[in-house]
Protein backbone atom coordinates (compact mmCIF):
# COMPACT_ATOMS: atom_id res chain seq x y z
CA UNK A 1 0.00 0.00 0.00
CA UNK A 2 1.19 3.53 -0.72
CA UNK A 3 1.50 6.25 1.90
CA UNK A 4 -1.77 7.45 3.42
CA UNK A 5 -1.24 10.92 1.94
CA UNK A 6 -1.31 9.56 -1.62
CA UNK A 7 -4.85 8.22 -1.19
CA UNK A 8 -5.95 11.42 0.51
CA UNK A 9 -4.56 13.49 -2.37
CA UNK A 10 -6.25 11.24 -4.93
CA UNK A 11 -9.64 11.57 -3.26
CA UNK A 12 -9.22 15.34 -2.90
CA UNK A 13 -8.45 15.66 -6.61
CA UNK A 14 -11.41 13.44 -7.49
CA UNK A 15 -13.71 15.69 -5.45
CA UNK A 16 -12.53 18.75 -7.39
CA UNK A 17 -12.98 17.06 -10.76
CA UNK A 18 -16.49 15.74 -10.05
CA UNK A 19 -17.55 18.90 -8.22
CA UNK A 20 -20.75 17.87 -6.48
CA UNK A 21 -22.80 14.96 -5.23
CA UNK A 22 -21.88 11.67 -3.63
CA UNK A 23 -19.40 9.18 -5.12
CA UNK A 24 -19.98 5.47 -4.58
CA UNK A 25 -17.01 3.13 -5.19
CA UNK A 26 -17.52 -0.58 -4.62
CA UNK A 27 -14.79 -2.93 -3.52
CA UNK A 28 -15.15 -6.54 -4.63
CA UNK A 29 -16.59 -9.47 -2.70
CA UNK A 30 -15.38 -13.05 -2.71
CA UNK A 31 -16.66 -14.86 -5.83
CA UNK A 32 -17.58 -18.57 -5.58
CA UNK A 33 -15.71 -20.93 -7.88
CA UNK A 34 -17.72 -24.16 -7.72
CA UNK A 35 -19.25 -23.49 -4.30
CA UNK A 36 -19.24 -20.62 -1.80
CA UNK A 37 -16.57 -22.14 0.44
CA UNK A 38 -14.16 -22.46 -2.50
CA UNK A 39 -13.92 -18.95 -3.94
CA UNK A 40 -11.72 -17.66 -6.72
CA UNK A 41 -8.59 -15.96 -5.46
CA UNK A 42 -9.66 -12.51 -4.34
CA UNK A 43 -8.68 -9.45 -6.36
CA UNK A 44 -9.80 -5.99 -5.31
CA UNK A 45 -11.59 -3.63 -7.70
CA UNK A 46 -9.02 -1.32 -9.32
CA UNK A 47 -10.91 1.95 -8.75
CA UNK A 48 -11.39 1.08 -5.09
CA UNK A 49 -7.68 0.25 -4.87
CA UNK A 50 -6.73 3.55 -6.49
CA UNK A 51 -8.72 5.71 -4.08
CA UNK A 52 -9.04 3.59 -0.93
CA UNK A 53 -6.04 1.25 -1.12
CA UNK A 54 -7.36 -1.64 0.97
CA UNK A 55 -7.50 -5.21 -0.38
CA UNK A 56 -10.07 -6.72 1.98
CA UNK A 57 -13.30 -8.04 0.50
CA UNK A 58 -16.71 -6.60 1.34
CA UNK A 59 -15.90 -2.89 1.49
CA UNK A 60 -17.54 0.14 -0.14
CA UNK A 61 -16.04 3.62 -0.29
CA UNK A 62 -18.20 6.74 -0.25
CA UNK A 63 -17.05 10.31 -0.93
CA UNK A 64 -19.65 12.93 -0.04
CA UNK A 65 -18.39 15.95 -1.95
CA UNK A 66 -21.14 18.33 -0.84
CA UNK A 67 -20.47 17.71 2.87
CA UNK A 68 -16.73 17.02 2.53
CA UNK A 69 -16.98 13.61 4.18
CA UNK A 70 -15.43 10.24 3.31
CA UNK A 71 -16.56 6.82 4.50
CA UNK A 72 -15.65 3.16 4.29
CA UNK A 73 -18.54 0.78 4.86
CA UNK A 74 -17.93 -2.84 5.79
CA UNK A 75 -18.52 -5.44 8.48
CA UNK A 76 -15.86 -6.43 10.98
CA UNK A 77 -14.91 -10.10 11.11
CA UNK A 78 -16.19 -12.42 13.83
CA UNK A 79 -14.60 -15.31 15.69
CA UNK A 80 -15.58 -17.83 12.98
CA UNK A 81 -13.65 -15.81 10.41
CA UNK A 82 -10.67 -15.60 12.74
CA UNK A 83 -10.64 -19.38 13.27
CA UNK A 84 -10.52 -20.07 9.54
CA UNK A 85 -8.61 -17.10 8.13
CA UNK A 86 -6.78 -15.45 11.00
CA UNK A 87 -7.20 -11.99 12.44
CA UNK A 88 -7.97 -9.12 10.08
CA UNK A 89 -7.83 -5.47 11.22
CA UNK A 90 -11.16 -3.77 11.88
CA UNK A 91 -12.78 -1.62 9.24
CA UNK A 92 -11.91 1.48 11.25
CA UNK A 93 -8.25 0.43 11.40
CA UNK A 94 -8.19 -0.21 7.65
CA UNK A 95 -9.83 3.17 7.03
CA UNK A 96 -7.29 4.98 9.20
CA UNK A 97 -4.45 3.54 7.13
CA UNK A 98 -5.73 5.43 4.09
CA UNK A 99 -6.82 8.60 5.89
CA UNK A 100 -10.56 7.93 6.19
CA UNK A 101 -12.14 8.75 9.58
CA UNK A 102 -15.76 7.65 9.05
CA UNK A 103 -16.72 3.95 9.05
CA UNK A 104 -19.97 2.07 9.45
CA UNK A 105 -21.41 -1.44 9.01
CA UNK A 106 -22.60 -2.33 5.51
CA UNK A 107 -26.23 -2.32 6.65
CA UNK A 108 -26.02 1.46 7.15
CA UNK A 109 -24.92 2.17 3.58
CA UNK A 110 -28.48 2.25 2.26
CA UNK A 111 -29.48 4.71 5.01
CA UNK A 112 -26.71 7.08 3.89
CA UNK A 113 -27.61 6.72 0.20
CA UNK A 114 -31.33 7.22 0.87
CA UNK A 115 -30.58 10.37 2.88
CA UNK A 116 -28.43 11.71 0.04
CA UNK A 117 -31.17 11.01 -2.50
CA UNK A 118 -33.77 12.72 -0.30
CA UNK A 119 -31.55 15.82 -0.21
CA UNK A 120 -31.36 15.80 -3.99
CA UNK A 121 -27.70 14.85 -4.15
CA UNK A 122 -26.42 13.24 -7.33
CA UNK A 123 -25.23 9.67 -6.74
CA UNK A 124 -22.17 9.03 -8.91
CA UNK A 125 -21.12 5.45 -9.63
CA UNK A 126 -19.14 3.56 -12.28
CA UNK A 127 -20.28 0.51 -14.30
CA UNK A 128 -20.17 -2.83 -12.50
CA UNK A 129 -19.06 -6.10 -14.10
CA UNK A 130 -19.84 -8.43 -11.17
CA UNK A 131 -23.43 -9.51 -10.79
CA UNK A 132 -23.46 -9.35 -6.98
CA UNK A 133 -22.40 -5.71 -7.15
CA UNK A 134 -24.92 -4.98 -9.89
CA UNK A 135 -27.63 -6.24 -7.52
CA UNK A 136 -26.25 -4.30 -4.54
CA UNK A 137 -26.05 -1.12 -6.61
CA UNK A 138 -29.61 -1.67 -7.88
CA UNK A 139 -30.89 -1.98 -4.32
CA UNK A 140 -29.12 1.20 -3.29
CA UNK A 141 -30.01 3.56 -6.13
CA UNK A 142 -33.20 2.04 -7.54
CA UNK A 143 -32.17 0.87 -11.01
CA UNK A 144 -32.38 -2.49 -12.77
CA UNK A 145 -29.23 -4.57 -12.08
CA UNK A 146 -28.36 -4.56 -15.78
CA UNK A 147 -28.51 -0.77 -16.02
CA UNK A 148 -25.25 -0.01 -14.19
CA UNK A 149 -23.48 0.78 -17.45
CA UNK A 150 -26.10 3.06 -18.99
CA UNK A 151 -26.87 4.83 -15.70
CA UNK A 152 -23.23 5.28 -14.66
CA UNK A 153 -21.91 8.79 -14.05
CA UNK A 154 -20.04 10.05 -17.12
CA UNK A 155 -18.60 12.88 -15.04
CA UNK A 156 -17.12 10.40 -12.54
CA UNK A 157 -15.84 8.10 -15.30
CA UNK A 158 -14.05 10.96 -17.07
CA UNK A 159 -12.55 12.21 -13.82
CA UNK A 160 -11.18 8.76 -12.96
CA UNK A 161 -9.80 8.27 -16.47
CA UNK A 162 -8.04 11.66 -16.35
CA UNK A 163 -6.36 10.71 -13.10
CA UNK A 164 -5.50 7.06 -13.70
CA UNK A 165 -4.27 7.51 -17.28
CA UNK A 166 -1.26 9.57 -16.21
CA UNK A 167 0.97 7.40 -14.02
CA UNK A 168 2.66 9.06 -11.05
CA UNK A 169 6.23 8.18 -9.94
CA UNK A 170 5.06 5.71 -7.28
CA UNK A 171 2.96 3.92 -9.89
CA UNK A 172 5.86 3.70 -12.33
CA UNK A 173 7.92 2.03 -9.58
CA UNK A 174 5.21 -0.64 -9.32
CA UNK A 175 4.96 -1.04 -13.08
CA UNK A 176 8.70 -1.63 -13.18
CA UNK A 177 8.35 -4.23 -10.43
CA UNK A 178 5.72 -6.02 -12.51
CA UNK A 179 8.00 -5.76 -15.55
CA UNK A 180 10.85 -7.42 -13.64
CA UNK A 181 8.61 -10.37 -12.81
CA UNK A 182 7.42 -10.44 -16.42
CA UNK A 183 11.04 -10.64 -17.56
CA UNK A 184 11.57 -13.74 -15.42
CA UNK A 185 8.33 -15.28 -16.71
CA UNK A 186 9.15 -14.80 -20.37
CA UNK A 187 12.82 -15.74 -20.25
CA UNK A 188 11.82 -18.91 -18.39
CA UNK A 189 9.26 -19.70 -21.10
CA UNK A 190 11.90 -19.16 -23.79
CA UNK A 191 14.29 -21.53 -22.02
CA UNK A 192 11.65 -24.23 -21.47
CA UNK A 193 10.38 -24.11 -25.06
CA UNK A 194 11.36 -27.39 -26.76
CA UNK A 195 9.77 -30.25 -28.71
CA UNK A 196 7.69 -32.51 -26.47
CA UNK A 197 7.16 -30.00 -23.66
CA UNK A 198 3.49 -29.17 -23.24
CA UNK A 199 1.97 -25.70 -23.51
CA UNK A 200 0.25 -26.25 -20.17
CA UNK A 201 3.49 -27.09 -18.38
CA UNK A 202 5.25 -23.91 -19.48
CA UNK A 203 2.20 -21.78 -18.66
CA UNK A 204 1.99 -23.36 -15.21
CA UNK A 205 5.64 -22.67 -14.47
CA UNK A 206 5.54 -19.01 -15.49
CA UNK A 207 2.26 -18.36 -13.69
CA UNK A 208 3.90 -19.84 -10.61
CA UNK A 209 6.69 -17.29 -10.97
CA UNK A 210 4.10 -14.49 -11.00
CA UNK A 211 2.33 -15.90 -7.96
CA UNK A 212 5.55 -16.34 -5.99
CA UNK A 213 7.22 -13.00 -6.77
CA UNK A 214 4.25 -10.64 -7.06
CA UNK A 215 0.58 -10.68 -6.16
CA UNK A 216 -0.59 -12.86 -9.06
CA UNK A 217 -0.46 -13.15 -12.84
CA UNK A 218 -2.12 -10.23 -14.62
CA UNK A 219 -4.34 -12.42 -16.82
CA UNK A 220 -4.61 -16.05 -17.87
CA UNK A 221 -1.51 -16.72 -19.92
CA UNK A 222 -1.89 -17.01 -23.69
CA UNK A 223 0.61 -19.68 -24.68
CA UNK A 224 0.19 -21.76 -27.79
CA UNK A 225 1.68 -23.08 -31.01
CA UNK A 226 -1.48 -21.63 -32.58
CA UNK A 227 -0.38 -18.03 -32.37
CA UNK A 228 -3.04 -17.11 -34.91
CA UNK A 229 -5.65 -17.51 -32.15
CA UNK A 230 -5.67 -14.20 -30.31
CA UNK A 231 -6.51 -15.82 -26.99
CA UNK A 232 -4.89 -19.20 -27.53
CA UNK A 233 -4.89 -20.54 -23.99
CA UNK A 234 -2.48 -23.40 -23.19
CA UNK A 235 -3.46 -27.03 -23.65
CA UNK A 236 -1.77 -30.31 -22.82
CA UNK A 237 -0.56 -30.50 -26.42
CA UNK A 238 3.18 -31.22 -26.70
CA UNK A 239 5.28 -28.71 -28.60
CA UNK A 240 6.12 -29.68 -32.17
CA UNK A 241 9.49 -29.22 -33.82
CA UNK A 242 9.54 -26.59 -36.56
CA UNK A 243 6.69 -24.52 -35.14
CA UNK A 244 6.56 -21.32 -33.11
CA UNK A 245 5.41 -20.81 -29.53
CA UNK A 246 3.60 -17.54 -28.86
CA UNK A 247 3.59 -16.52 -25.19
CA UNK A 248 1.51 -13.51 -24.08
CA UNK A 249 1.76 -13.21 -20.30
CA UNK A 250 2.25 -10.77 -17.47
CA UNK A 251 2.40 -10.31 -13.74
CA UNK A 252 0.86 -8.07 -11.10
CA UNK A 253 3.16 -6.37 -8.61
CA UNK A 254 2.42 -6.57 -4.91
CA UNK A 255 0.35 -3.41 -5.36
CA UNK A 256 -1.51 -4.92 -8.35
CA UNK A 257 0.11 -2.93 -11.15
CA UNK A 258 0.46 -5.04 -14.28
CA UNK A 259 2.93 -6.09 -16.94
CA UNK A 260 1.98 -7.48 -20.35
CA UNK A 261 4.51 -8.83 -22.85
CA UNK A 262 4.45 -11.16 -25.83
CA UNK A 263 7.34 -13.14 -27.25
CA UNK A 264 7.55 -15.76 -29.98
CA UNK A 265 10.09 -18.58 -29.70
CA UNK A 266 11.12 -21.15 -32.32
CA UNK A 267 10.42 -24.55 -30.76
CA UNK A 268 13.37 -26.14 -32.56
CA UNK A 269 15.72 -23.39 -31.44
CA UNK A 270 16.15 -21.74 -34.85
CA UNK A 271 13.79 -19.70 -37.03
CA UNK A 272 13.15 -20.98 -40.54
CA UNK A 273 13.49 -18.50 -43.39
CA UNK A 274 9.70 -18.28 -43.70
CA UNK A 275 9.45 -17.55 -39.97
CA UNK A 276 12.23 -14.97 -40.17
CA UNK A 277 10.41 -13.13 -42.96
CA UNK A 278 7.20 -12.77 -40.95
CA UNK A 279 8.94 -12.14 -37.64
CA UNK A 280 11.13 -9.40 -39.16
CA UNK A 281 8.03 -7.55 -40.37
CA UNK A 282 6.52 -7.53 -36.89
CA UNK A 283 9.86 -6.60 -35.33
CA UNK A 284 10.19 -3.61 -37.67
CA UNK A 285 6.70 -2.35 -36.78
CA UNK A 286 7.32 -2.84 -33.05
CA UNK A 287 10.59 -0.91 -33.14
CA UNK A 288 9.16 1.89 -35.32
CA UNK A 289 6.56 2.59 -32.63
CA UNK A 290 9.23 2.84 -29.93
CA UNK A 291 11.18 5.27 -32.11
CA UNK A 292 8.17 7.48 -32.85
CA UNK A 293 5.77 7.41 -29.90
CA UNK A 294 5.90 10.69 -27.95
CA UNK A 295 3.60 13.27 -26.35
CA UNK A 296 1.13 14.89 -28.72
CA UNK A 297 1.16 12.03 -31.23
CA UNK A 298 -2.14 10.23 -31.75
CA UNK A 299 -1.98 6.54 -30.87
CA UNK A 300 -4.21 6.01 -33.91
CA UNK A 301 -1.32 7.28 -36.06
CA UNK A 302 1.07 4.88 -34.32
CA UNK A 303 -1.31 2.05 -35.18
CA UNK A 304 -1.64 3.07 -38.82
CA UNK A 305 2.12 3.57 -39.13
CA UNK A 306 2.74 0.05 -37.82
CA UNK A 307 0.16 -1.27 -40.29
CA UNK A 308 1.96 0.44 -43.18
CA UNK A 309 5.26 -1.16 -42.20
CA UNK A 310 3.64 -4.59 -41.98
CA UNK A 311 2.00 -4.05 -45.38
CA UNK A 312 5.30 -3.04 -46.96
CA UNK A 313 7.00 -6.16 -45.61
CA UNK A 314 4.16 -8.41 -46.74
CA UNK A 315 4.41 -6.87 -50.19
CA UNK A 316 8.15 -7.63 -50.25
CA UNK A 317 7.41 -11.25 -49.34
CA UNK A 318 4.74 -11.38 -52.06
CA UNK A 319 1.68 -11.80 -49.82
CA UNK A 320 0.29 -8.32 -50.51
CA UNK A 321 0.39 -5.97 -53.49
CA UNK A 322 -0.76 -2.55 -54.67
CA UNK A 323 -0.50 0.87 -53.09
CA UNK A 324 0.34 0.65 -49.39
CA UNK A 325 -1.65 3.72 -48.37
CA UNK A 326 -4.76 2.51 -50.16
CA UNK A 327 -4.37 -1.02 -48.79
CA UNK A 328 -4.21 0.25 -45.21
CA UNK A 329 -6.99 2.79 -45.78
CA UNK A 330 -9.27 0.02 -47.06
CA UNK A 331 -8.32 -2.35 -44.21
CA UNK A 332 -6.82 -5.06 -46.44
CA UNK A 333 -3.91 -5.59 -44.03
CA UNK A 334 -6.39 -6.54 -41.27
CA UNK A 335 -6.60 -10.09 -42.59
CA UNK A 336 -3.07 -10.40 -41.19
CA UNK A 337 -3.44 -8.05 -38.19
CA UNK A 338 -7.08 -8.00 -37.04
CA UNK A 339 -6.44 -6.12 -33.79
CA UNK A 340 -5.25 -2.75 -32.54
CA UNK A 341 -1.68 -1.76 -31.81
CA UNK A 342 -2.11 -1.67 -28.06
CA UNK A 343 -3.91 -0.48 -24.95
CA UNK A 344 -3.26 1.46 -21.77
CA UNK A 345 -1.59 -0.33 -18.85
CA UNK A 346 -1.85 0.20 -15.12
CA UNK A 347 -3.87 -1.37 -12.32
CA UNK A 348 -5.74 -3.26 -15.05
CA UNK A 349 -3.93 -5.05 -17.83
CA UNK A 350 -6.41 -3.33 -20.17
CA UNK A 351 -6.36 -0.28 -17.98
CA UNK A 352 -9.80 1.06 -17.00
CA UNK A 353 -11.53 -0.91 -19.76
CA UNK A 354 -14.40 -1.60 -17.37
CA UNK A 355 -15.18 2.12 -17.28
CA UNK A 356 -15.94 2.11 -21.02
CA UNK A 357 -13.30 2.03 -23.71
CA UNK A 358 -14.68 5.08 -25.50
CA UNK A 359 -13.95 7.19 -22.41
CA UNK A 360 -10.51 5.66 -21.85
CA UNK A 361 -9.03 5.54 -25.33
CA UNK A 362 -10.97 8.09 -27.35
CA UNK A 363 -12.18 11.67 -27.18
CA UNK A 364 -13.88 14.35 -29.28
CA UNK A 365 -10.90 14.46 -31.65
CA UNK A 366 -10.45 10.71 -32.18
CA UNK A 367 -13.46 8.41 -32.33
CA UNK A 368 -13.57 4.60 -32.65
CA UNK A 369 -13.81 3.05 -36.10
CA UNK A 370 -16.23 0.40 -37.34
CA UNK A 371 -13.76 -0.98 -39.91
CA UNK A 372 -12.71 -4.60 -39.36
CA UNK A 373 -9.45 -4.71 -37.41
CA UNK A 374 -9.40 -0.98 -36.68
CA UNK A 375 -12.57 -1.46 -34.63
CA UNK A 376 -10.41 -3.44 -32.15
CA UNK A 377 -8.08 -0.49 -31.50
CA UNK A 378 -8.62 0.24 -27.81
CA UNK A 379 -6.98 3.65 -27.83
CA UNK A 380 -6.59 6.34 -30.47
CA UNK A 381 -6.18 9.58 -28.50
CA UNK A 382 -3.10 11.78 -28.29
CA UNK A 383 -0.36 10.55 -25.98
CA UNK A 384 0.63 12.39 -22.81
CA UNK A 385 3.68 12.06 -20.56
CA UNK A 386 2.90 9.39 -17.99
CA UNK A 387 0.76 7.23 -20.27
CA UNK A 388 1.80 3.58 -20.33
CA UNK A 389 0.84 1.73 -23.53
CA UNK A 390 1.38 -1.71 -24.97
CA UNK A 391 3.21 -1.78 -28.30
CA UNK A 392 2.02 -5.08 -29.81
CA UNK A 393 1.86 -5.41 -33.60
CA UNK A 394 1.38 -8.86 -35.08
CA UNK A 395 0.91 -10.94 -38.21
CA UNK A 396 -1.40 -13.95 -38.17
CA UNK A 397 -2.57 -16.55 -40.65
CA UNK A 398 -6.11 -17.51 -39.64
CA UNK A 399 -7.29 -20.26 -42.03
CA UNK A 400 -11.02 -19.59 -41.58
CA UNK A 401 -10.57 -15.85 -42.13
CA UNK A 402 -8.38 -16.43 -45.19
CA UNK A 403 -10.97 -18.79 -46.68
CA UNK A 404 -13.84 -16.41 -45.93
CA UNK A 405 -12.18 -13.37 -47.48
CA UNK A 406 -10.97 -15.35 -50.48
CA UNK A 407 -14.47 -16.75 -51.14
CA UNK A 408 -15.91 -13.24 -50.98
CA UNK A 409 -13.19 -11.71 -53.13
CA UNK A 410 -12.29 -9.35 -50.31
CA UNK A 411 -9.42 -6.98 -51.09
CA UNK A 412 -8.28 -9.09 -54.02
CA UNK A 413 -6.47 -6.05 -55.41
CA UNK A 414 -4.22 -6.05 -52.34
CA UNK A 415 -3.91 -9.68 -51.22
CA UNK A 416 -2.18 -12.45 -53.20
CA UNK A 417 -4.32 -15.32 -51.99
CA UNK A 418 -2.34 -17.96 -53.91
CA UNK A 419 0.87 -16.79 -52.23
CA UNK A 420 -0.82 -16.87 -48.83
CA UNK A 421 -1.73 -20.56 -49.19
CA UNK A 422 1.69 -21.96 -48.11
CA UNK A 423 1.40 -19.90 -44.89
CA UNK A 424 -2.06 -21.07 -43.83
CA UNK A 425 -0.65 -23.35 -41.10
CA UNK A 426 2.05 -20.89 -40.06
CA UNK A 427 0.36 -19.66 -36.86
CA UNK A 428 1.15 -16.12 -35.81
CA UNK A 429 3.76 -13.69 -34.54
CA UNK A 430 3.17 -10.89 -32.03
CA UNK A 431 5.79 -8.84 -30.19
CA UNK A 432 4.64 -6.79 -27.22
CA UNK A 433 6.29 -4.47 -24.75
CA UNK A 434 4.94 -1.92 -22.29
CA UNK A 435 6.14 1.60 -23.06
CA UNK A 436 6.12 4.68 -20.84
CA UNK A 437 5.55 7.99 -22.62
CA UNK A 438 8.18 10.46 -21.38
CA UNK A 439 8.49 14.21 -21.93
CA UNK A 440 10.37 13.70 -25.19
CA UNK A 441 9.59 10.18 -26.43
CA UNK A 442 9.07 6.79 -24.83
CA UNK A 443 10.93 3.95 -23.17
CA UNK A 444 10.24 0.30 -22.47
CA UNK A 445 9.09 -0.18 -18.88
CA UNK A 446 11.63 -2.08 -16.80
CA UNK A 447 15.39 -2.28 -16.48
CA UNK A 448 15.76 -5.37 -18.67
CA UNK A 449 14.23 -6.08 -22.07
CA UNK A 450 13.10 -9.63 -22.79
CA UNK A 451 15.13 -10.90 -25.79
CA UNK A 452 13.23 -10.41 -29.03
CA UNK A 453 15.63 -9.67 -31.90
CA UNK A 454 15.97 -12.83 -34.03
CA UNK A 455 19.65 -13.56 -33.46
CA UNK A 456 19.35 -12.54 -29.83
CA UNK A 457 16.50 -15.00 -29.25
CA UNK A 458 18.36 -17.89 -30.89
CA UNK A 459 21.52 -17.14 -28.90
CA UNK A 460 19.60 -16.82 -25.63
CA UNK A 461 17.75 -20.13 -25.87
CA UNK A 462 20.94 -21.93 -26.97
CA UNK A 463 22.85 -20.89 -23.83
CA UNK A 464 23.06 -23.42 -20.98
Amino acid sequence: MFAKEIYQQRRAELKKKVGEGLILLFGNNDAPNNYAGNPYRFRQDSCFLYYFGQKREGLVGVIDIDNDQEYIFGDDIDIDDIIWFGYVPSVSELAAEVGVTNTAPMAQLKTVIDAAKNKGQTIHFVPQCRHDLMIQLADLVGIHPLQSKEKASVKLIKAIVDMRAVKKPEEIVELKAAAEIGYKMHTTAQKLCAPGVTEKYIAGVIEGIAMSLGDRYAFQSILSMHGEIQHGFPSHTPMEAGRLMLCDAGAESKENYCSDNTRVTPISGKFTQQQRDIYSAVEAAHDWVIENAKPGVKWLDMHLGACRIITEHLKAIGLMKGDTEEAVRSGAHAMFMPHGLGHMMGLDVHDMEGLGQNYVGFDEEVQPSTQFGLNCLRCGRRLQPGFVMTDEPGIYFIPHLIDLWKSQGMHKDFINYDAVEPFRNFGGVRLEDDILITDTGCQIVGDKVIPYHIDEVEEFIAKD
